[in-house]
């Protein structure tokens, strides 16, 4: 089995809070109906070791428990305080809490600013206190925290036992769902689990910290809505997924929605794509489906990681197999090829109709002995070519479907599937389809750890996240560190003037930029009267030309009838210049017209984006796909955060869907793939060099075969969009 390795630079503040040795239950009660007698309940019944201070003016006892009329008045200095009372009371209460000395307090109430302006007023009250006394705040509008490992149950939930999944969930439903889930599973623990609520001072990005040095949480598992400070959460992620598994379910699209932007970048962005391709960059294995959440939690808290994608299967039947197949393939990962001398080995222990191929079928092989599996698990598992094994069929139940008198051979079988598992870093993972019944053998497996499933997908999503999970922390290992590139002083100045003229940077300014930087970008001419146009024709000697509208008044030129391409000749050059003035006049009359850009057309090739924005939540991101009209239709595009690393830049190449088009089709040559990695490395450093870039796009980017030019790209349009003045 794998061990989780690593540490944590920096002790959250965090651990006094969610497990302290005291706790005040503000607005405690003997009323079952009210949230103050649930935890008090939940504290006495989960054997709470530390000092309960139950906190109500009319009881001189609750539960059995001394009752205080107030925070002032209890004899203690209780790190943590519940806070069961209406909104309104709030702020008070919080201000006293500092002046006994509390550091922390849950706040169960609703009426904050997810209610409208009067609440975000009270919410901004309560901080203005918390500040001011040094209480740090879970909530407002949350459902609590439990810490089961320090007996700590505010939820007062039943049949919760300790373990080692750490929950933060936006959803106090989801909790319990996963609560129910784990009951049913038998053998799923919990650590600490904490309702964010509305996020007014500690974030996701805090619990994530804390779950991450908390000794007791194998795996941080995250019900996220939305993120108040992205750019930090990815910071702390890449620091946590380096040492243990974060899993995350993101609900819908960021806070900030799909936005109205003057880029296609910008229009793309705050997408649910664009925050799934960032937390995945940070190492983090993101479900797509809430019934995938505790299976994936389990798993990677059983397995750790796997050495990659290549996957075995073992099967007692074919059409499992297949399924399982299917499913593998989909989620991306591979069929291991079996060497020579594993698939011989196979051979000689199973039935001459077996087949000995990736999937393996035992075809009846196991059917008198079960235990067989286990040596063919043994086998393939011993294979250099194999990452992790994935036993698919009835195992467990063949006791149950053949003989009573197999029981005895499935449970040595079993016994030697845990050896194996335990003495290789290579996962085993198990679907039976006898899983929902739990026959001695799978619960045997289960408890000793590794896991079982009853569903193909469920078990395909935790194959594929170990790969994921293996292939990120070895690429960690060998990251390619740029330094970013020294801003010049043409561009400072260049964006300096823009900024003061509230303007963005005109088309050939933004090319200048990208020239000053090393970037390639085509010959052209800047024409503000028609006579010089007879100049470009004689020199471009009959090349076809393109010309477009140079205006920081019209955005999208062709809408304003603002281009032309290929033209040919002083004459069509003249008609053209004229015909662009008159588009752009009727366009917009009072449009600034600088003149037009004539540059010689591009030859046909893939059309990519590149583009930047700088997201509210998430902070710099740049984006790559298919470029061209189509980019925001298909949205065949991949994100990642800045910084870029290498092995960032050559994913978001391969991540796109279009790979076929990029290999080349219909006898096409395939595009330089490498040319594109070092252009977005390029635009990267560039973008980090100039924060007065609020958003960039480079569309089209022509994309041409090894060998085609210097570059192997031609940069047709560019638009930089400059940091207006605050």
């Amino acid at each position: 089995m794998n061990t989780i390795e690593g540490h944590l630079p920096i002790r959250s503040p965090l651990h006094d809070i969610l497990a302290p040795t005291g706790i005040a239950i503000v607005g405690a009660s003997a009323d079952p109906t009210k949230r103050g007698y649930k935890a008090m309940v939940g504290l006495i019944n989960g054997g709470y070791r530390g000092s309960i201070y139950p906190i109500n003016p009319k009881a001189d006892h609750i539960l059995g428990v001394k009752a205080w009329p107030s925070i002032a008045e209890m004899p203690g200095n209780p790190e943590l305080a519940l806070l069961c009372t209406p909104a309104a009371t709030v702020p008070a209460l919080i201000a006293e809490c500092g002046r006994r000395g509390v550091k922390g307090a849950v706040i169960l109430a609703s009426g904050f600013g997810e209610t409208g302006e009067a609440g975000a007023a009270l919410e901004a009250q309560t901080m203005e206190a918390a500040r001011a006394h040094g209480v740090r705040i879970i909530g407002p509008n949350t459902s609590g925290m439990f810490n089961l490992h320090h007996q700590i149950n505010l939820l007062a939930l039943e049949n919760v036992k300790p373990g080692d999944i750490g929950i933060v969930s936006q959803s106090g439903n989801m909790l319990l769902s996963l609560a129910l889930e784990a009951q049913h599973n038998g053998q799923v623990g919990f650590s600490t689990y904490v309702g964010p609520g509305n996020q007014s001072d500690i974030g996701f990005n805090d619990y994530l910290r804390y779950l991450g040095e908390d000794e007791h949480t194998r795996v941080a598992t995250l019900y996220v809505e939305g993120f108040r400070d992205g750019q930090q959460f990815l910071k702390v992620a890449r620091d946590v997924t380096a040492m243990k598994p974060v899993v995350v379910y993101k609900s819908g699209a960021t806070e900030q929605g799909q936005k109205a932007a003057s880029s296609h970048t910008g229009a793309l962005a705050g997408s649910y794509q664009m925050t799934v391709d960032l937390l995945r960059q940070a190492g983090v294995s993101v479900v797509q489906y809430s019934d995938e959440i505790l299976p994936v939690a389990e798993g990677l808290g059983r397995l750790q990681k796997a050495p990659g994608k290549r996957v075995a299967v073992i099967s007692d039947g074919g059409g499992q197999a297949t399924i399982a197949a299917d499913r593998l393939s989909e989620a991306g990962l591979t069929l291991a090829e079996l060497s020579d001398a594993t698939r011989s080995a196979l051979r000689e222990v199973l039935l001459p109709q077996a087949s000995t191929l990736n999937p393996v079928d035992v075809a009846g092989s196991s059917d008198a002995n079960p235990s067989l599996l286990a040596r063919c698990i043994e086998l393939v598992m011993a294979d250099e070519g194999v990452d992790s094994v994935f036993l698919v069929g009835m195992f467990g139940g063949y006791s149950l479907r053949f003989a009573e008198s197999l029981m005895g051979d499935e449970m040595r079988g079993a016994e030697r599937m845990v050896e194996l598992a335990q003495a290789s870093e290579k996962p085993l993972v198990i679907y039976s389809l006898y899983a929902p019944i739990k026959p001695p053998a799978l619960r045997r497996l289960h408890e000793a750890g590794l896991p079982v499933y009853s569903s193909i997908e469920h078990a395909v999503r935790v194959l594929a996240a170990s790969g994921e999970r293996g292939e990120y922390l070895a690429s960690q290992q060998v990251q390619e560190t740029i330094t970013p590139a020294a801003p010049s002083e043409t561009g400072k100045a260049m964006l300096k003037a823009a900024k003061a003229e509230g303007r963005d940077l005109l088309e050939f300014e933004a090319k200048s930029l990208l020239a000053e930087h090393g970037i390639a970008v085509p010959e052209e001419w800047l024409v503000r009267r028609e006579g010089e146009l007879a100049e470009i024709a004689q020199r471009t000697q009959g090349r076809p030309l393109a010309m477009k509208v140079v205006s920081k008044d019209i955005l999208h030129k062709s809408d304003a009838g603002g281009v032309k391409l290929n033209l040919v000749g002083d004459a069509p050059l003249r008609d053209a210049f004229q015909a662009i003035h008159s588009n752009a006049q009727a366009y917009d009359p009072n449009a600034q017209i600088e003149g037009v850009l004539v540059t010689p057309m591009a030859e046909k090739g893939v059309e990519v984006i590149i583009g930047m924005l700088r997201d509210p939540i998430f902070g710099p991101v740049l984006m790559f796909g298919l470029g061209g009209i189509f980019v925001e239709v298909l949205e065949d595009v991949a994100f990642r955060s800045l910084p870029l690393t290498l092995r960032d830049a050559q994913s978001m190449v391969d991540q796109i869907k279009a790979q076929k088009v990029l290999a080349g089709v219909r006898g096409a040559a395939g595009v330089d793939k490498q040319a594109l990695v070092s252009l977005l490395m390029q635009v990267s450093q560039l973008v980090e060099s100039y924060p007065e870039i609020s958003e960039l796009d480079l569309n089209p980017v022509i994309a041409y075969p090894e060998g085609y030019s210097a570059a192997n790209y031609a940069i047709v349009d560019a638009r930089i969009i400059v940091e207006r003045q605050s």
